[in-house]
């Protein structure tokens, strides 16, 4: 019996044309894309604790958001997600969409917070709708959030 690979290796390219179009969709965004930086993130319980303890400033399909004002230079998010969502690969992903929409529509230049000289800690919860709506409705219920966030008198 023997054994071959699926494409045998070319001389002029390093590549598979059948792997490059089934690998296409699964392919991990370059590297150049930003992420949540340290700074911008709540690490501590006691960050969470105190963000949630503050005021509850959206109720929304896909999400809670609550925001404590703070003292320091910028503003920092959490996400945590609700035991409602079942299963861990589900809280992780819904974790992920909740970080990049928060990391778009909160801390970016665009962002309705980016021009205020108050800083907050929000906590962002997601609940099971985070996986099943679009990134795009998601992200508008993170602008609203933010929008609201811009109207606070702390």
């Amino acid at each position: 019996m023997a054994f071959s690979a699926a494409c045998p290796p070319r001389a002029a390219s390093g590549w598979c044309k059948t792997a490059v179009a089934k690998g296409a969709t699964a392919s991990l965004r370059s590297r150049s894309r930003s992420r949540v930086k340290r700074r911008f993130r709540l690490r501590r319980q006691s960050d969470f604790q105190a963000a949630i303890g503050g005021k509850r400033i959206y109720t929304g399909r896909a999400l809670v958001a609550f925001a404590v004002p703070r003292e320091a230079d910028e503003s920092r998010v959490g996400v945590t997600v609700s035991r409602n969502v079942k299963g861990s690969v589900n809280r992780n992903r819904a974790r992920r969409r909740i970080r990049e929409a928060a990391r778009d529509r909160l801390l970016g230049p665009d962002s309705p917070l980016h021009g205020l000289g108050i800083r907050y800690d929000v906590v962002l919860i997601a609940r099971p709708a985070a996986l099943e709506v679009p990134f795009a409705d998601l992200e508008a219920e993170t602008e609203q959030a933010a929008v609201r966030l811009s109207k606070l008198k702390p």
